[in-house]
């Protein structure tokens, strides 16, 4: 899995700007704006897939993402940040009042590495805490935790129990037809 090339302290800001901008559009249309590409550097241009957090005093209020690169890093950023705020079904769209106090986090993907079919206990093996993401699929069922879950979930046995139940499986399941996905993230925001 080789990390795609670090962005810099202004692309950083500029995708921050962006994902503000989108946001900012959808308060005042109610739907998410086409993403016009503006004379950004080539990085922004490249293919990249991103997740856009909200929070607000630390607590989670939207969070959306790709998990494989669809659009340009600049547009993915835009439309998971409109997601984030008006799209993510667990919480009703965000209100103007609650705007200001949003913090824009942004973790940019690298690409996923399939692992080869394992066990659970080889899984957890190789897995490095803090470092990598997770996604398991099977089937029509999916679920994805960024880096940035072992904060919460420190221990790889329980952050992969909490992953299956995500995915709506029971703590205890394996199957051997299970994909398993790995992927690290470059990760910053607005209090960074």
């Amino acid at each position: 899995m080789s990390p795609p090339h670090s962005l810099d302290p202004a692309q950083r800001r500029g995708l921050i700007g962006l994902a503000r901008q989108s946001i900012e559009a959808g308060l005042r249309t109610g739907q998410r704006s086409t993403y016009a590409p503006a004379a950004h550097d080539a990085a922004l241009e490249e293919p990249r897939a991103t997740f856009v957090t909200l929070r607000i005093q630390d607590a989670l209020r939207g969070c959306c993402g790709t998990m494989e690169p669809q659009h340009s890093l600049a547009g993915d950023v835009w439309r998971n940040a409109w997601a984030s705020a008006f799209n993510d079904p667990r919480f009703p769209p965000l209100t103007s009042a609650e705007y200001p106090r949003i913090d824009v986090h942004i973790s940019a993907l690298s690409r996923l590495e399939v692992l080869p079919s394992m066990s659970e206990a080889e899984l957890l093996a190789i897995l490095r805490p803090g470092i990598d993401g997770l996604l398991l699929r099977r089937g029509t069922s999916q679920a994805t935790f960024l880096p940035s879950v072992w904060e919460q979930v420190p221990q790889p046995a329980e952050f992969l129990r909490h992953l299956k139940q995500k995915a709506g499986w029971p703590a205890t399941f394996w199957a051997p037809d299970m994909q398993i996905h790995r992927y690290t993230t470059e990760s910053f925001g607005e209090r960074d």
